[in-house]
């Protein structure tokens, strides 16, 4: 019997193939469940995100710092902040005191009066990073980006599946933005399908709204 036969017969889920394929193993049940509920609330955020507007275009090559690649940043930054035991106090004034943003921190919509649902789905502990930064701005919450970021490194250090150096290492190399990635592909798809359903053309962006460098420039 082959392996995807194994696999299939197993019936591991989504969660489990994704343990197979970008981890090597069989991570525990709890994990693969995380991974297929990450997948759940990041699969589609409206028609209005930058990734829908650029489906035709190519949604994926937006996907960067500033759409969906705070996964990654957010790990890097608390987990550094944990493990240097800073104060979380501390970690707010100290990227303060640099001028960097803290990843997985504030939306332009939501607010501790306006939760973000999937991130209350996700969520089952709060930081004190939270409590410091919504002192201080209502909207300084959270973000799913957060909550998975940080979900994930406590699970891959704690789950019994990977050393130290293992666990920091699919940090580096973007294992976690990898989930917002597969993820939004889903409703990527789900985009270009609903332009097929509609029989609406390519997508042509507005000439009115492109820069271009005018050959009076050149002089």
């Amino acid at each position: 019997m082959g392996i995807k036969s194994e696999v299939l017969n197993k019936d591991v889920g989504i969660g489990g193939v994704i343990s197979l394929l970008w981890f090597q193993r069989c991570l525990p049940p709890y994990v693969c469940k995380f991974f297929e509920m990450c997948l759940m609330v990041t699969a589609d955020h409206g028609p209005a995100v930058s990734g829908a507007h650029n489906t035709i275009v190519s949604g994926l090559l937006t996907i960067g710092d500033r759409f969906g690649g705070a996964l990654d940043g957010a790990a890097r930054q608390f987990s550094e902040a944990y493990d240097t035991s800073l104060h979380p106090m501390d970690f707010v004034n100290q990227m303060r005191k640099k001028g960097q943003l803290i990843m997985g921190i504030g939306h332009r919509v939501k607010s501790i009066n306006n939760p973000d649902v999937r991130v209350k789905i996700i969520k089952e502990f709060a930081l004190e990073v939270e409590k410091i930064t919504t002192s201080k701005k209502p909207n300084l919450i959270l973000n799913v980006d957060g909550v998975i970021a940080t979900s994930f490194v406590d699970m891959l250090r704690n789950c019994g599946s990977f050393t130290s150096e293992e666990a920091q290492e699919y940090i580096n190399v973007g294992a976690i933005n990898s989930l917002f990635v597969l993820g939004r592909s889903i409703g990527f798809i789900g985009h270009y399908m609903d332009q097929k359903r509609l029989k609406q053309g390519l997508y042509r962006h507005p000439w009115d709204d492109i820069s271009y460098v005018m050959p009076e420039q050149f002089n």
